[in-house]
């Protein structure tokens, strides 16, 4: 499958922008990237009219297929709150493929998501990047990219209500400590066993986090306010974590200290009030400001705190309140990769990756765009369909 007659926003290396070019896909994959015509077109080959081709859009956090509207309880499935640290849970056994928001992200031109659980436990288990096409999360399933902490007041009240620890930000930090200490001594057990030793008992919790440790996988710290930001880079050098901050919604306050760390941001949700008081000092300048200070930043929707289908609304939000427009972009396609730890796979139009694609006719992050397609690991799906 050929489109072609496109101006093509690769998002490589060098954000090359081509004029007039076309993208050949096959087996799900980017094939080739060409300016001007290629060799040949057959009838079902796509001519784009003009029209600029983007790479689908990633929204690095959200809930997505955790919840299912108007189900109540019995249709939400992100928060474990029956122990506050779950750090073995896999979140491909909760994502329901079925969901409506799916086919809703794939409307916007979103082709990727990282799906995160809930924040209510210092520790809530995996995080996985999956595809929005498909109906088996199994076969939907990109790369197992993170551990989910949280920081402040989600946790502090979850288990503050039941007068149950943590019911402090101190408490809170202990646990995330005691649980990767534990984690590594049990690491260095499995090594000594390795050379003779005794095995140790199985722990499945130990033994999620170990990637983590590694290096191999993220800690993504929800942190709102700026002392609980400090904290997240704190303990994630202490144990020498590769971690993303995800909310940073004090970011603009101390934009200049986490440039000296060379943190990475996911900003959002972008659409909403202080509704809670960790998000006093919420702005939709946010992102800009990070930006302009030096911090890599992604955008996000919280899915379901902001329907999936508005991150492109958003990230013109972020424009409108002083974001580039080359670094709103990146925000949601090979920055939000790179972050995600998936750029291999997806993030820009280049040989060799998943042919996730976006069409639009106009801006697309106005809030009157919408793709005129979308191509989903080389599936194609054509206007708004909800």
């Amino acid at each position: 499958m050929i489109i072609y007659n496109a101006r093509i926003y690769t998002q490589d290396k060098n954000r090359n922008v081509i004029g007039n070019g076309f993208v050949r896909f096959e087996g799900g994959l980017i094939a080739e990237v060409g300016s001007g015509m290629p060799a040949s077109v057959s009838p079902g080959d796509i001519d784009a009219g003009g029209k600029s081709l983007y790479p689908g859009f990633i929204d690095i956090h959200t809930h997505l297929g955790l919840t299912t509207g108007g189900t109540g309880i019995e249709g939400e499935d992100f928060n474990e709150e029956s122990e506050p640290n779950s750090s073995g849970l896999h979140i491909i056994d909760g994502i329901n493929p079925l969901d409506v928001s799916f086919e809703k992200a794939i409307s916007a031109g979103i082709t990727c998501v990282l799906v995160s659980p809930g924040s209510m436990n210092p520790i809530a288990g995996d995080i996985c990047a999956v595809s929005t096409s498909g109906r088996r999360i199994d076969k939907m399933l990109l790369r197992r990219v993170g551990i989910k902490f949280s920081l402040g007041e989600n946790p502090k009240m979850t288990y503050m209500d039941r007068d149950e620890t943590p019911c402090t930000r101190m408490a809170i930090a202990a646990m995330i400590r005691e649980a990767l200490t534990k984690a590594r001594r049990y690491m260095d057990d499995l090594r000594d066993a390795e050379d003779g030793g005794d095995m140790p008992d199985l722990d499945l919790g130990s033994e999620a986090l170990i990637p983590l440790l590694r290096g191999e996988l993220k800690a993504h710290f929800h942190c709102h306010r700026a002392d609980d930001i400090f904290t997240a880079v704190r303990l994630a050098k202490e144990f020498s974590l590769p971690y993303v901050l995800i909310h940073c919604t004090d970011g603009h306050l101390i934009a200049e200290e986490l440039a000296e760390e060379k943190a990475e941001a996911v900003v959002g949700p972008i659409m909403c009030d202080a509704c809670k008081p960790e998000l006093a000092n919420i702005t939709p300048a946010n992102a800009a400001k990070l930006d302009a200070a030096g911090v890599r930043v992604a955008v996000c929707t919280d899915h379901s705190e902001i329907p999936i289908e508005y991150l492109p609304i958003s990230v013109g939000v972020c424009m409108k309140h002083g974001l580039p427009f080359d670094k709103a972009l990146d925000a949601v396609t090979i920055t939000a990769a790179e972050i995600a730890g998936i750029a291999d796979l997806t993030g820009s139009v280049e040989a060799g990756k998943r042919a996730d694609l976006t069409l639009f006719e106009g801006f697309p992050f106005e809030v009157m765009s919408s793709p005129e397609l979308t191509v989903c690991g080389g599936k194609i799906y054509t206007g708004r369909k909800v």
